[in-house]
């Protein structure tokens, strides 16, 4: 059984990866011909995941299933929240860490979180399911793995940042994993019962 995962970034995918049953293939973006930049024009992280996932399926036609992420800091209002990823407008991660950390100086509450919200196209229903990691913003980045926030995020419970983290470490706790392990669990019920 084919779906796509509607994203263009390659370190989602080989975090999702592993996660399938055998039997169960994942087609890129590119691997369905799709190059252009998916439509994120949502408020919150919720609406860009279906945006996503909507386009694909209505001009692709595949089932699929698309996901948006963000980090949140209570603290600093929220931010950077549904902007994560383009944070500093120059869409590198290292850029948003030096602007989030300018923001952070000298406030005391570093409490943050990382929500993912997954949006499965599947059978012309649509479905949503939502991970959640909380943590700490450290004082400075350490870690040489994982992606964007990763090297400045301690979750909750650990004394490592993310980026710090094995990626099985990682993937055990992450807000991405909670929420694919939702989907997981549909998409199984859809090859189970040979829906598609």
């Amino acid at each position: 059984m084919k779906w796509v995962f509607a994203t263009g970034n390659k370190h989602k995918v080989q975090e999702i990866r592993p996660l399938l049953p055998a039997g169960m293939e994942l087609l890129s973006l590119r691997d369905i011909g799709c190059d252009e930049d998916l439509p994120e024009t949502g408020s919150t992280i919720a609406a860009n995941s279906l945006e996503k996932a909507v386009y694909v399926r209505e001009k692709y036609g595949y089932p699929c299933f698309a996901e948006d992420s963000g980090l949140v800091v209570p603290a600093i209002d929220g931010e950077p929240g549904v902007y994560s990823a383009r944070y500093a407008g120059t869409g590198d991660a290292g850029d948003n860490i030096i602007k989030l950390l300018a923001r952070m100086r000298g406030v005391d509450d570093r409490r943050a979180y990382f929500v993912t919200v997954f949006t499965l196209a599947g059978d012309g229903s649509l479905e949503q399911f939502e991970g959640r990691a909380d943590g700490e913003i450290t004082l400075i980045p350490a870690g040489e793995g994982g992606f964007g926030y990763d090297p400045v995020f301690r979750p909750k419970g650990h004394d490592r940042t993310f980026a710090e983290m094995l990626p099985d470490e990682k993937r055990e706790i992450s807000h991405r994993s909670k929420a694919f392990a939702q989907l997981l669990i549909r998409l199984k019920s859809f090859e189970n019962s040979n829906k598609l």
